[in-house]
């Protein structure tokens, strides 16, 4: 079957966000309650609860938001007072972000193809941008369509967080578009727009994400061809329980989540196992160009 456009979901799908975020945010957090002395379980909803706030559990600013570290920060920035516990948080994402096997390879198998590809997360802006970059996908994915960032603390502007000049921190080959505030999968209308905005016929696209009632719920939706990456679902690992106490999921998102899960089936059309390499065994991916 000839495709001539890969939409694919980046987390969980072309690398391992769970575990980037789990080492990353759990490392981050046992040094917050060494150096507080406050207790796990007391920072775990408040932390809840700026997430929910900023729609995002990658908040940069949350140290400076959490109520029970005012008396210890007095005012003073939290990269001084934590400085360990951010620190950490980095060398941990240096660590465990890369991409899973077979993916870099086949992408620019397809990529040479002259097949478009297209990236479509839920991660913000800044971070997006960052795991493009740092996973060498800059110009490999044509474009990539995610929300902007959340908003910047009052009197803070881009220039004062930045150690380098702008231009570092953007996408030099890959066209960056964002999503409708406030969507999230499984939207099929965002979907649709992302392809209409890209002329793309649906016969032409497949589209590959991990999760069921997310990704393929919406391609099914959709009536792109949905691939199922079965090999990045992350939500039965025990460590995950810590994602779902701090998610900025409201329980009326979470609530909407289930009446899809009450759905009789979802069933992809086609399933990669173990590895995303098995794609090219599916589709015939052709050149955008000749159509």
């Amino acid at each position: 079957m000839k495709k001539t456009a890969l939409i694919t979901d980046l987390d969980n799908t072309l690398f391992d966000w769970v575990e980037l975020w789990l080492n990353c945010f759990s490392s981050m957090l046992d040094s917050i309650v060494e150096i507080s002395g406050i207790e796990r379980a007391k920072l775990l909803p408040e932390i809840a609860a700026v997430h929910q706030r900023h729609g995002t559990s990658e908040y940069s600013f949350l140290i400076e938001e959490l109520p029970s570290l005012q008396p210890i920060l007095k005012g003073r920035p939290a990269t001084e007072v934590f400085a360990k516990s951010i620190q950490i948080y980095r060398s941990k994402r240096r660590e465990h972000l890369r991409l899973y096997p077979t993916v870099a390879e086949n992408l620019l198998k397809i990529k040479g193809r002259g097949t478009r590809i297209i990236g479509y997360t839920e991660s913000m802006a800044f971070y997006s941008n960052y795991r493009v970059r740092r996973l060498g996908l800059d110009g490999v994915l044509d474009y990539v369509f995610c929300p902007e960032d959340h908003k910047l603390p009052v009197g803070l502007s881009p220039d004062d967080l930045r150690h380098y000049p702008a231009s570092h921190y953007g996408l030099k080959l890959t066209k960056q578009e964002f999503t409708p505030k406030g969507s999230k999968k499984p939207d099929a209308a965002v979907l649709n727009a992302i392809m209409d905005d890209l002329q793309l016929s649906k016969s032409d696209c497949v589209y590959v994400g991990d999760n069921l009632m997310k990704d393929v719920a919406m391609a099914v939706d959709c009536g792109v061809d949905a691939v199922w990456a079965k090999y990045g679902q992350a939500h039965k690992r025990p460590e995950y329980k810590l994602l779902q106490d701090v998610t900025h999921w409201t329980a009326e998102e979470v609530e909407r989540e289930q009446k899809i899960k009450e759905r009789e089936h979802v069933s992809p059309n086609y399933t990669l196992e173990k590895s995303f390499s098995e794609i090219l065994g599916l589709f015939d991916f052709g050149d955008f160009h000749a159509e």
